[in-house]
């Protein structure tokens, strides 16, 4: 397919940033445009992207704004925008003022960029990704979230880490939320069509298994202030490729479901086939007994947010 017209990029910080960049260097779109209220921010990161582009040999023009206007006629808005948690801030904090971000840019897209596929990264992403959805009115399909996508990543080379073998020959996925109730299922990763479950045993497993829970809070300790963002925009690009190029990939993703898997009416993370009209189809794998049961507490934790975002506990 050809190149779209301009991808749309929600928050200039660490990971809308360096997502802008790797979308640039990928030559989807004529124009990347990167958005933040902080004046000066996105304008700067832009520019200095822009400069990049005698070196690097992509041809994407790379703009910067304040204003949602510049999102108008986007084919691919991607929400980065939001707050990470701060000492002293509650979950019902965090979640209602995320909510109300996502909330504002998703009416901005329903009012300028209507036929846009929409991929959410704010946390807690598959709460972000219902509320998006139920603001802009858009079709399921075309709004979905990163999470899987980075969980498996992350699972993929702590089991490559173990085998010392090449990450790439590594696959698998994750299933549930994006959190410490994810589910990696063993019972479908393999390397180069080897069972895992073959290669290493339970107690190591079980080890990889709660790394990955705790992948993103593994950095945030060593970074001591800041979080992830150089996995994470590498596995939001994959999903912006996906889209852009047409290219029907299989991955692991937070999508609606309306009754696969047993569940209705939530966003979580399940394989998906994605092209270019967004999430084209929810792929139903069999889940061992386990598995099941841990994909059900993960549909109850988000399930459970929810109810939070709806109802908040009174200040009293």
């Amino acid at each position: 397919m050809g190149l779209l017209g301009k991808i749309a990029v929600l928050g200039a910080g660490n990971v809308g940033g360096s997502l802008a960049q790797r979308l640039a260097e990928a030559d989807l779109a004529r124009e990347v445009v990167l958005v933040d209220i902080v004046d000066g921010l996105p304008q700067g990161k832009a520019l200095d992207i822009q400069e990049s582009a005698p070196v690097l040999g992509f041809s994407t023009r790379v703009t910067g704004a304040t204003s949602l206007d510049a999102i108008a006629g986007a084919e691919i808005v991607v929400e980065t925008a939001g707050l990470a948690r701060k000492p002293g801030m509650s979950r019902s904090d965090l979640l209602s003022k995320n909510a109300a971000i996502v909330r504002e840019h998703a009416l901005a897209v329903k009012a300028k960029a209507p036929g846009a596929v929409c991929l959410v990264v704010t946390n807690p992403v598959d709460v972000m990704a219902q509320s998006f959805r139920e603001t802009s009115g858009l079709p399921a399909a075309r709004v979905f979230g990163e999470s899987g996508t980075l969980d498996t990543a992350r699972f993929r080379w702590f089991v490559a880490e173990a085998l010392s073998v090449a990450p790439r020959d590594v696959t698998g996925f994750v299933l549930g939320t994006h959190g410490d109730t994810m589910v990696p299922i063993l019972s479908h990763t393999s390397v180069s069509g080897v069972p895992l479950t073959r290669l290493l045993p339970k107690e190591r497993l079980d080890k990889i298994v709660e790394r990955t829970r705790q992948g993103g809070g593994e950095i945030v300790n060593l970074l001591k202030a800041g979080s992830a963002y150089f996995a994470p925009s590498a596995t939001q690009a994959e999903l912006v490729r996906a889209v852009a190029r047409d290219e029907h990939r299989l991955l692991s993703a937070t999508a609606y479901l309306g009754g696969e898997f047993g569940e209705r009416d939530i966003y979580i993370g399940v394989p998906v086939v994605i092209g270019r009209g967004g999430i084209e189809k929810v792929v139903e794998v069999d889940l061992n007994p386990e598995e099941h049961e841990a994909f059900r507490a993960s549909v109850a934790a988000v399930r459970a947010d929810l109810a939070l975002l709806s109802h908040p506990p009174s200040a009293a």
